[in-house]
């Protein structure tokens, strides 16, 4: 029997986003975690000296997987050998691979909610079985040592995500230990999700390779190094692990794209263009925290990292993509709603995606304002006198 995935509500949006944007209307795009910067300028260039000179093909970089080992080594002071990385057509490929090293039809895996659609959906496309972690304002929507702990019976796998998607929150150093540390307790087996690791804005986030050798961390060139549409990302494996992910990843996918290998070497080294990308993420951050409790958006997810405001809009409606697309007709702001990140409680909720431009977000505040001060309350979130 075919797995039942569910639908990509954001994806929905975006084509609306763009049909009325072909029909002439100013479209401003907050409904993806989509940088809106290119890639670096040196990587663009390298690609175009390489466009002329080498015809491609099939091809697993060996200066790429050894730059990616480097980096575990001077950000976190964790080594990795080169074989331990396997090279993937972004992020999402790396967790199919990821799950099917690790898990059997039947086998249960969890992880919080809200969290990426993507999770829950490609864990039911492998025919394993979703378990879901409520975490809300009290845990700062992040899963907790205590929650794992209380699940019975224990899962085979955990997937975390920090900076996680799509609240931008953080787990703390102290409760990443004690969570990997009752994994290893109750034999549960870690996949980090560390595609938003570089885009914090309180500090840097703690890789869970600091933690354990025998987790299995997915990662991207989407994210931080502005490179999206390049589609190359990696996954880092155990030893043990290698020939398994090697396997899979050749017989799926092949390789990732020849030429974003070749920028993403080069993209490795450009850190002050990088960075300037997040001092204006801080920017655009800044920005809508200031102004959304205005609007009446005062129950905000807190925003460690990522690029991603999530917002409560209870008060406002009990359905967020009729709210957003009201939104996306009216104003012309695209945003996501919180349906596809908690099939329970999203409802309630919308994300907006501060990737884009400053003067984007400044547009987008300006078009909003008026809009939200219109909404009436829905009557039974008025609070009697």
């Amino acid at each position: 029997m075919s797995a039942q995935i569910d639908p990509f509500h954001a994806i929905a949006l975006s084509r609306r986003a763009h049909a009325l944007a072909a029909a002439g209307r100013s479209i401003i795009h907050m409904e993806f975690g989509q940088p809106s910067t290119g890639a670096p300028a040196p990587a663009i260039a390298a690609a175009h000296r390489v466009l002329d000179s080498d015809g491609m093909g099939y091809w697993e970089s060996p200066a790429l997987k050894a730059r990616i080992a480097r980096h575990y080594d001077e950000t976190y002071g964790v080594a990795v050998d080169p074989e331990q990385v396997i090279l993937t057509c972004g992020a999402s490929p790396a967790f199919v691979l990821a799950l099917s090293c690790l898990f059997a039809p039947g086998d249960r895996v969890a992880f919080a909610r809200p969290g990426y659609v993507a999770y829950r959906n490609t864990i039911k496309a492998l025919h394993l079985e979703p378990v879901e972690i409520g975490c809300g304002e009290a845990e700062r929507f992040q899963i907790t040592a205590a929650a794992i702990a209380r699940l019975d019976p224990a899962p085979r796998g955990l997937i975390l995500a920090s900076p996680a998607n799509p609240t931008g929150t953080i787990i703390p150093a102290d409760e990443l230990a004690a969570i990997v540390a009752v994994c290893r307790e109750r034999g549960i087996r870690i996949i980090s999700d560390e595609i938003y690791h570089g885009l914090s804005y309180v500090g840097a986030a703690r890789s869970v390779a600091q933690e354990t050798p025998d987790a299995l961390i997915v990662n991207s060139f989407s994210k931080y190094f502005s490179m999206a549409g390049w589609r190359l990302g990696w996954l880092v494996v155990p030893p043990a692990l290698i020939d398994a992910a090697r396997a899979r990843m050749g017989n799926l996918f092949l390789t990732p794209p020849s030429l974003a290998q070749h920028a993403g070497l080069v993209a490795f080294d450009c850190r002050d263009e990088l960075e300037g990308h997040i001092r204006g993420y801080a920017r655009n951050r800044d920005l809508l925290l200031a102004a959304l409790p205005g609007f009446g958006l005062r129950r905000i997810a807190p925003p460690d990292g990522a690029f991603y405001v999530y917002a409560d809009v209870g008060h406002l409606t009990d359905d967020s993509f009729d709210l957003c697309m009201r939104l996306l007709e009216d104003t012309g702001v695209a945003t996501a709603p919180g349906i596809d990140f908690d099939p329970v409680d999203g409802h309630r909720f919308m994300r907006f995606s501060f990737a884009v431009s400053t003067d984007r977000v400044e547009e987008a505040l300006a078009r909003m304002a008026p809009w939200f001060a219109a909404q009436p309350v829905r009557a039974d979130a008025l609070t009697p006198e």
